[in-house]
């Protein structure tokens, strides 16, 4: 299983998806840069949630805070003393630490955020004031979040930098567990949706002895990744541990009632669900008498829908109407452009990024606007009106 992860590795550097950070300086332990490849799939991955969780619905607010807060935030939450891993005999804070401000005297303690909850409760009373949402409601956001782990290790799994997507959902005190219920539901619709295989994954009920200092309960969701079985996601009950300790009430105008909401949060690593995907689409079979290497992506979240090529790469009448096709292609969808080698080898390299259609120009398009288009898994081929490609497509990525 640890030879597959290598693979995954290699694979991902190879062909733009993940490099090393500050790689030519010698690299940087636990940070990860997406190339191009790996930006749209990350980015395909985010739109996705913010769709199913945010956008689609009526209940949720959007928010981007600030990445940087002050001690007071961290001192409120409980981060500050409980926010740690053991090193030796002394605790060790994993928050990042800086100083803002640049003359003595006027500099604050500020902290990279570990999470992003604080953003979204310390944001709470602006939503209330500016929206006046009905109890039960949330504030979701997607950002990147930091942490000073003591020993990032396996690839994207453990790192000292990376995107959440998150919400607190405010529900009343006696409502928690119904609503937690709803959520889980929910969280695994979005692993079905997302094409992750259920099958991979288990969920765990967290030990009372090893709750976070704010959780009443949680469930964390792992997946059997190629080093083991760990968390994936997570679904906590955080009671109204956050607004209480920043002294926020919600008013309830109308049965006039002043209280504390309940919070249920559940919360998605966007890097660990990139790695969950690329475990799990990748796979090593033979097509047409030949091995290959293939990402079977889902197409909606593939970072490529579509490759154009031309039949022959010398042929000028074939690169004419190729281009053609990919200009109408490119603004409805991701597409690549490929003509480099012949198309056995086109086909493998589109194969090996989850590029889900290809399609070929050849003599016959010249003569009547139709193409060859070939899909990845199958490697079933057939013919298609060149007016059709967009709707084709578009109906078998929903």
């Amino acid at each position: 299983m640890e030879e597959k992860l290598e693979k995954i590795v290699s694979l991902a550097k190879r062909r733009g998806f993940i490099y090393p950070g500050s790689e030519i300086y010698g690299g940087l332990a636990g940070t990860w840069d997406y190339g191009p490849l790996g930006a749209e799939l990350l980015y395909n991955i985010k739109e996705t949630w913010w769709k199913k969780f945010v956008s689609g619905r009526d209940d949720m607010y959007g928010l981007a805070s600030s990445i940087m807060m002050p001690e007071a935030v961290w001192a409120a939450s409980g981060h500050l003393e409980h926010f740690v891993d053991p090193l030796e005999d002394e605790k060790f804070n994993t928050m990042f630490k800086s100083k803002a401000g640049a003359l003595k005297g006027e500099t604050a303690t500020v902290y990279l955020r570990p999470e992003l909850a604080q953003g979204m409760f310390v944001n709470f009373k602006n939503i209330v004031d500016s929206y006046h949402p009905k109890i039960p409601f949330g504030i979701a956001q997607i950002g990147r979040c930091f942490r000073n782990e003591i020993s990032p290790r396996d690839f994207l799994f453990r790192v000292r930098e990376f995107d959440l997507m998150e919400f607190e959902y405010f529900v009343r005190e006696k409502d928690w567990e119904k609503y937690f219920e709803y959520w889980k539901k929910e969280m695994w619709d979005w692993i079905k949706e997302i094409g992750i295989d259920k099958k991979k994954v288990h969920e765990l009920e967290v030990p009372k002895d090893e709750l976070a200092h704010y959780s009443k309960r949680t469930i964390d969701f792992e997946y059997d990744f190629p080093f083991g079985r760990k968390e994936l996601y997570g679904l906590a009950y955080r009671t109204d541990h956050d607004l209480k300790n920043h002294k926020l009430d919600y008013y309830d105008e109308e049965i006039k009632e002043k209280f504390i909401p309940h919070v249920i949060e559940p919360t998605f690593g966007a890097g660990r669900t990139v790695l969950a995907l690329l475990c799990g689409a990748y796979e090593e079979d033979e097509m047409g008498g030949e091995k290959r290497i293939v990402l079977k992506l889902k197409p909606q979240i593939a970072p490529v829908k579509v490759a154009v090529f031309p039949l022959l790469a010398n042929k000028e009448n074939l690169i004419v109407k190729a281009k053609q096709v990919y200009e109408i292609l490119k603004p409805e969808m991701s597409a690549a452009w490929d003509d480099n080698g012949n198309i056995g080898k086109r086909y493998r390299r589109q194969d090996e990024i989850g590029t889900p259609w290809c399609v070929t120009i050849d003599f016959e398009t010249l003569e009547n606007d139709t193409v060859t288009i070939r899909d990845r898994d199958i490697g079933k081929q057939e013919r298609l009106d060149i007016k059709k490609i967009i709707c084709y497509i578009k109906d078998r990525s929903k």
